[in-house]
């Protein structure tokens, strides 16, 4: 099966073309290459909880993907809002996949506890918080690629539960 997957990128200067998206470069890249998706939407949002929120629900309702990895927004500077815009429009959290995240990416820097993305569920699609710099994008994805088949196939419906 061939993966939907959206890229939702949060940066304020990203949206005003001050900054090259680099980040949505390597999840790009290891989405096509590891996981056999297909990138159907992309884009930048400032950094705003509405935007935010507005172009996820677009993303799964729309778009129909199956997974969207967000990047930028998960620190915790004020304008940082990524997690709470994801909150707010999940139906059910996956908090073992943040913290695998966290985990791998603190074994290269203890700044990763500061990483406050999370991970979770609105209807058939995976919504996924990361970091916004291209390294912490690399470490967080490679912590968890290889069940990210498993998960999307019980999310979707394709296996029943995990023994399939």
């Amino acid at each position: 099966m061939i993966w939907r997957v959206g890229i939702l990128t949060a940066s304020d200067k990203g949206s005003r073309g001050e900054r090259e998206d680099t980040s949505a470069q390597v999840i790009r890249e290891l989405i096509e290459e590891e996981l056999g998706g297909e990138i159907v939407e992309y884009r930048i949002v400032p950094d705003e909880k509405d935007e935010i929120m507005a172009a996820l629900i677009e993303m799964v309702d729309y778009y129909q993907t199956h997974l969207i990895i967000t990047t930028g927004g998960t620190g915790l500077a004020e304008r940082d809002v990524t997690p709470e815009a994801t909150l707010k429009i999940i139906d059910r959290e996956v908090p073992g996949m943040a913290e695998a995240m966290r985990a791998a990416s603190m074994q290269k820097t203890r700044r990763a506890m500061l990483s406050r993305g999370v991970c979770g569920i609105r209807g058939k699609t995976l919504i996924m918080n990361l970091p916004g710099s291209p390294k912490g994008v690399h470490e967080n994805l490679d912590a968890v690629m290889d069940q990210l088949p498993h998960a999307l196939n019980i999310i979707t419906g394709r296996f029943k539960d995990h023994n399939d």
